[in-house]
């Protein structure tokens, strides 16, 4: 009894959380609800973490170097198209890059917002094929928590930032984000080329320190709400959540960054000397 109450109350709270969701988005592939996004993760997580490794335990790594070349460039070229879309539909073409509050009209540029962040957090599904070849290739060293944190928590988070907030100054951190895997996948689709094609690729060292700049300018950029003045954008919780992840991101990668740099203990040679061996 006591567990049929909770879980109608849980029901009741749901429905009427769900009325403020975008209308905008009524019937888009997988916005109907959070399940179907949640499953796909969780079955990610299973997979790469402990199904995958244990299929791949006595079988040869799959050799994938061709799929990979043209994964990497695909990303490269759906990334230059995103970062255009996301400046086109605001970030170019009118916001502030202060407080700029979502537009929930049908104007043709807030509907280009609603299509661009719809794009974005499908691409995140997308990238999970970041993992999964890992463990195909048996790079299981690869697939750290960092790795799988971030790959699970980005399109878990953007469900919620679509169905309620697509757009505003809650899309920046999206825009840089695509501008950073113009770089990543550019390096990932070059090492993927083969060692002949390793000697272009000095400027790997430079890879983590992009990062780190990406999340310093998310943390700046989403803090400023905090030290304006009446700013009404709709969902601050979301700037909250925005906040926190451009912070712990930060930390994380500080630490890696002085773990595998400061340090020295990045074990691989070919990772020491500035080309990374699992491409």
């Amino acid at each position: 009894m006591a567990l049929s109450n909770l879980t109608s109350k849980a029901v009741l709270l749901y429905d009427e959380w769900i009325k403020d969701a975008d209308p905008r988005l009524e019937g888009w592939p997988l916005m109907s609800s959070p399940f179907p996004t949640t499953f796909i993760i969780g079955t990610y997580i299973y997979f790469v973490t402990s199904l995958g490794p244990k299929l791949m335990e006595n079988k040869k790594p799959f050799e994938l170097r061709q799929i990979m070349t043209f994964y990497n460039f695909s990303v490269v070229v759906l990334s230059l198209y995103m970062t255009y879309e996301f400046l086109m539909s605001g970030w170019a073409t009118g916001y502030s890059f202060r407080c700029d509050i979502v537009d929930y009209s049908r104007s043709p540029t807030a509907l280009r917002m609603v299509r661009t962040c719809w794009l974005y957090f499908f691409s995140k599904f997308i990238e999970l094929l970041d993992t999964i070849f890992f463990v195909l290739r048996k790079k299981n060293n690869q697939v750290t928590f960092l790795h799988v944190f971030h790959h699970s928590i980005m399109p878990w988070t953007w469900w919620f930032g679509v169905k309620f907030a697509a757009g505003g100054l809650g899309t920046f951190h999206a825009l840089l984000n695509c501008i950073v895997h113009v770089v990543m996948y550019t390096y990932y689709g070059i090492c993927s080329l083969g060692p002949a094609y390793h000697k272009y690729l000095w400027w790997k060292k430079y890879m983590t320190t992009i990062q780190l700049v990406q999340f310093i300018m998310i943390t700046v950029h989403i803090g400023q709400i905090y030290i304006m003045d009446d700013c009404p954008y709709q969902y601050p919780i979301f700037m909250f959540i925005i906040w926190l992840y451009g912070s712990m991101f930060l930390v994380l990668f500080l630490h890696f960054w002085y773990h595998a740099y400061t340090k020295g203990q990045r074990l691989p040679k070919m990772a020491r000397n500035g080309i990374h061996k699992d491409q």
